[in-house]
Order: C-alpha cells, then structure tokens, then sequence
C-alpha cells in the first residue's frame, strides 16, 4: 500500500535539520536545461543583411521604420491597450504572491482583551483580562523558501508574458498600419487607373465619333471606369477597419482616431542580426517558458516536504485580574510555551502521487521550453526567407509593370491608328493594374516579414529586463 514514507527517516531528518539550525532544503535546484539551439541561421548563408548602427537592443524597435505616424501610434499602446493593462494586473497579482508566500517565514502573533462584570454573591466583580498569542511553523526542510522560490519564478514568468503581450500589441498595430498603408496606395493606384481608363474611354467615343469604331467600344470602356471606380470605392471599407484595429490597440474607441492618408514606403529597413544563442535572451515568450520550467521544479521541492513533519512553536502571555486589586495585573500572569510536531503516518499514497504529478508538470514544462525555442527559430528563419524571396519578386514584377504599361501605350497608339481592336486595350490595361497591385502587395509583404522578422528577434527586449530571482 502506497502512503507518506517511514516516520523513522522523517524523525532522523528532523533532529538533523535542528541541529544545523533549520538550513535543509529538499527537492531538486533548479538547472536550466539544454535547448535545442542551432550553430547558425539556415537563410543567412550566402547573403549578408544589413546592421544599421543603432541596431535593435531598445524598446522602440518600430523605430527602424523611420515613420513619424507610426512612432506617435506605437507609443500609445503601452499607455492605453487594455490587454496590457490586463497582464499588467496578472503581473502584479503575481508580485503579491510572493509577499503572501514570504509572509509564512515569519511567527504569527495575535492579541484579545477580555472584559466581564459578574454578581455571584451580591456584590459585583469586574474581570479583565490581555492575552498575546504567537505561532511559528518553522522552515526546517524549505517548505516555504521553495514556494517563494516557485512565486517568485512565477512573478518574472508574468512579466514575460507582459512583455510578450506588449511586444504582440506593438508588432499587431505595426501590421494594420502597413496594412492601412497599402490600402492607400491602391486607393492611389485604382485612381490612376481610372483616370487612365476615362482617357481611354474618350479615345474610344472620338474614334466612334469619326466611324472608326463600334458602339460597343465606347459601352465596354465605360464598364471598364465603372468597375475600377467602384473599386476604389470598396478600398474604404478596408481602411476603415485597419484604422478601427488600430485604434483598439491603443485603448481608443474606433470614433476617436483618424489617420491621414498616406503611401506604402518602397523601402524595407535592414534587420540586424545575432547569433542563434542570442535569442534565448532576446524572446519573451521563451524567457516565460523558462522561468516556468524554474516554478515547476521548486514545486517538487514542496511536493517532496510533505514527507516530513511539520514543527510550530507556540506561546503565549497575558494577564487576568480585578482592576480594584493594585496587585491583580501581577499576581496573575498567563503564560505558555508549547513545541509541537505533526507528521502523517498514512495518507493513501497522496504524497507519492502529489510528488509524481510535480515531476510529470515539470517535466511537460521543459518539453515546452524546448519546443518554444524551436517555433522561435522557425519563426525567424520563416522571415528570412520570406523577405529573401519577395525582394526577389519585387524585382521581377517591378519590370512586369514597366513591360504592362509599354503594352498599354503600344495598343492605344494602334487603335488610334484603326490597327488593333479595342478588346487588346482592355486587355492590356487589366493586366497592368494587375500586375501594380501584385507589386503593391509584395512590396506590403516584405514589410510585414521584416516586422514579424524584428519581433521573432525579440524585438527590443532582452531577459535582463526582469526582476532578479527572488530567493
């Protein structure tokens, strides 16, 4: 039958403990395990990216973007995003745990007063009476060093995961504003298009005016503005929403913010880069994993204490007496003083079982850990490629919309001449907005791939922003 291990070895334990003047600590120390870490980044091979001289090691990684807007938006989020506000609350929830945890380090003294008026024999008699209580349950075995160890592990796992949270907040408004940005542009763009579609459509309503083209081409160049306009149109409905995202991130309702209109930068600002070891210190959320894996392990510890017995120390004081008798206060002291020692003999198995089950969490936690370090690496290597290969995009179709737009002059010129029909026009032109909005949308992924890159390198944070380990 399972149950709480001979009170033979708790006893020995115990008198062992006293005499070293209560220095013992059970349960395991906590050691950072390995994480799977590789020698260097995959996509950094065969190709250098830049490192401006500032680098990344600040808060304000959005920086890099040298965009005032964007600065004067991510300051908000800080200051007013309500799901920081909320881990802000969880962190300090965490911070006061560890007092409540430490609080048991020290003896517990209480005090009562007791006042009675009695009439036994006819004559009344007044009593009163002040007793002080105190209580210590000794740390003999660190018990409690090992739950403030566990809370104090916990409170910097909390702060990560603010940091985390923030860092998220940061990189989600970065995104909606690029975003945003985008959406300008093909507001732009579409605009463009009509303009060049109303020129086109004029060019069609003079040849049908001369008998050199059918009424047909002046119908289908009218659909062609119609449809772009009403494009342009659908672009804000877009707008709207990035702009309410943004707003929510910054703890504003969606009323209260407007952004002026604005175009998608061309340039997509150079990441500097670490080495692969580097960015175990440089990801909150790894930090967090960590710092979790270091709660798990102090709670075997006071799994582990259950094995042995519990000592509190006790006494008390006070005084009973008649306030009529000068020498009642002195004549009648109250005192005690008590040891006690509790140990369960028999429980079932339930401290074998509580012991197991704080081995198996904290070992889940290092597959955690482990597996947190390797998404982080992905995640990284995943933007490494990503703005690799859309650069390499952006080149081709920058020249796919030099050629579009030579073909659309080219069938113009012809149709002018009565050479081409007007259907190689329509042609030509939707394959040339086409083609800008394709480049408009890689040129607005890479952008987004160097944020997400910037936050998978942990953005401006690093692991020695937390508190240091409360012991």
């Amino acid at each position: 039958m399972g149950g709480v291990r001979g009170p033979g070895r708790g006893w020995g334990a115990l008198a062992a403990a006293l005499a070293l003047g209560g220095c013992a600590l059970v349960g395991p120390d906590y050691i950072r395990p390995a994480a799977i870490v590789p020698a260097q980044y995959k996509e950094i091979k065969g190709w250098k990216i830049g490192e401006p001289r500032d680098g990344l090691n600040k808060g304000a990684w959005w920086q890099v973007f040298h965009d005032r807007e964007l600065d004067a938006l991510e300051a908000q989020v800080e200051i007013s995003n309500q799901t920081l506000k909320a881990d802000e609350a969880n962190y300090r929830e965490a911070q006061a745990l560890i007092a409540e945890a430490r609080a048991d380090l020290f003896p517990t003294v209480t005090a009562t007063g007791d006042a009675q008026r009695i009439n036994s024999t006819g004559k009344p008699v007044t009593t009163l009476s002040l007793e002080g209580n105190a209580t210590w349950t000794i740390d003999v075995w660190g018990k409690i060093r090992r739950t403030i160890e566990s809370q104090a592990s916990g409170a910097q796992a909390s702060a990560a995961d603010l940091a985390n949270a923030k860092l998220s907040a940061q990189a989600a408004l970065a995104t909606a504003y690029y975003q945003l940005r985008e959406t300008d542009s093909l507001h732009d763009l579409l605009a463009d298009a009509v303009s060049q579609y109303n020129r086109s459509l004029d060019i069609t309503k003079n040849q049908y005016g001369a008998g050199t083209s059918a009424r047909s081409d002046v119908i289908t160049a009218q659909a062609q503005v119609l449809a772009a306009q009403a494009q342009e149109i659908n672009t804000g409905v877009a707008r709207a929403q990035f702009e309410h995202a943004i707003a929510v991130l910054m703890g504003r309702p969606p009323a209260g913010l407007s952004i002026a209109h604005g175009a998608l930068t061309h340039s997509v600002p150079p990441v500097p880069m670490s080495l692969p070891s580097t960015l175990l210190e440089r990801r909150p959320d790894i930090a967090a994993a960590e710092r979790t894996m270091q709660e798990q392990n102090a709670l075997i510890g006071v799994a582990i204490a259950a094995y042995y017995p519990d000592v509190t120390l006790s006494g008390l004081f006070g005084v009973s007496g008649s306030p009529g008798v000068k020498s009642a206060a002195g004549s009648n002291p109250v005192w005690s003083i008590g040891l006690s020692i509790a140990q369960t003999l028999f429980n079932g198995g339930l401290t074998d079982a509580q012991v197991a089950a704080a081995r198996a969490t904290y070992e889940a936690s290092v597959a955690t850990y482990r597996e947190t370090v390797l998404s982080a690496f992905q995640q990284v290597e995943d933007e490494l490629v990503a703005i690799r290969v859309l650069g390499q995009e952006e080149s081709v179709q920058v020249e796919a919309v030099k050629a579009a737009e030579q073909a659309v002059q080219i069938a113009l010129n012809e149709y002018r001449a009565g050479t081409q029909n007007f259907t190689t026009v329509v042609t030509a032109e939707a394959t040339a907005l086409s083609d800008e909005e394709t480049l408009l949308t890689t040129r607005e992924q890479r952008i987004e791939a160097a944020v997400a890159l910037i936050v998978a390198l942990g953005g401006g944070w690093t692991e020695a922003k937390l508190l240091p380990q409360t012991e």
